[in-house]
């Protein structure tokens, strides 16, 4: 069993400030401008992705609301608040589960990292990719109760599974985005940082709702399940973590997570 570690770390300097590395957190994981004389910094941001996912839930869950006001049957609605979601996010995790598709159908490992890194798409990726909206759409649109809270906890988990991986297993890339991540993270007190961001979420759902506590505990414990589990099975086949495995995480757990979901809402 791999034990969670410190990350390896260079800096000779203290690492910037809370404000600007979640200002540098939000242009990474996000389309979103910052307002102006918000200065970013990229260093250590891996941290604040589950709260730029929360942020990113608020909207989405704010859009479903609205769209319902207005009529718009739960299918469409559904779509059009997936269809923003990866919008906002550039696709930036679907695509590395793209990647990852195609990189695990090589039958040779060695080959694997290389086909991962060649930025045209394969059939395992776009298959990927349809399974991932597919089933992401088709979940939210069967949840009758606590959507928004669902797509805050999809959103805030598949992004702490990013951090565990980051802190629990090696990179296996010498430069890339995700070496950055890499370097500059702190554990425990990085990763605990989402974790608590995510049970805090779940309590706060009970308490506002306390009729739905069977959504809320498949919820948590599926998020908790999925996000560790997802890393370390992304690990075991291949040796480590790249970039893209850490896109792969988040996708997955979020659409896993959706669907579990459908079980209790």
């Amino acid at each position: 069993m791999n034990q969670i570690s410190p990350a390896p770390t260079t800096e000779k300097f203290p690492r910037p400030g809370w404000f600007s590395r979640l200002g540098g957190s939000i242009l990474f994981y996000t389309r979103l401008p910052l307002p102006f004389g918000w200065v970013p910094s990229f260093e250590g941001i891996a941290v604040f992705a589950p709260v730029v996912g929360l942020g990113l839930a608020t909207g989405l869950g704010g859009v479903d609301w609205a769209c319902g006001q207005l009529g718009m049957p739960e299918f469409t609605r559904s779509a059009v608040v997936i269809a923003l979601w990866m919008w906002l996010t550039g696709g930036l995790h679907l695509d590395g589960a793209m990647d990852t598709a195609d990189g695990l159908a090589v039958m040779e490992p060695e080959r694997r990292l290389a086909v991962m890194a060649d930025s045209r798409a394969g059939a395992f990726g776009v298959m990927a990719a349809i399974a991932i909206l597919g089933l992401k759409t088709l979940a939210l649109a069967e949840l009758s109760s606590g959507r928004a809270w669902v797509l805050a906890a999809a959103l805030v988990w598949g992004r702490w599974g990013q951090v565990v991986a980051i802190a629990r297993y090696p990179y296996l890339r010498p430069e890339g985005k995700g070496a950055l991540h890499r370097e500059h993270l702190r554990s425990p007190q990085d990763w605990l940082l989402g974790l608590a961001l995510g049970v805090g979420l779940h309590g706060a759902w009970l308490w506002l709702y306390p009729t739905q506590y069977r959504l809320v505990a498949v919820s948590l414990v599926a998020g908790l399940l999925l996000s560790i589990a997802l890393g370390a099975w992304f690990n075991r086949r291949l040796g480590g973590h790249t970039g893209d495995t850490y896109g792969a995480t988040v996708e997955w757990t979020e659409t896993l997570l959706l669907c579990l979901a459908t079980l209790a809402g």
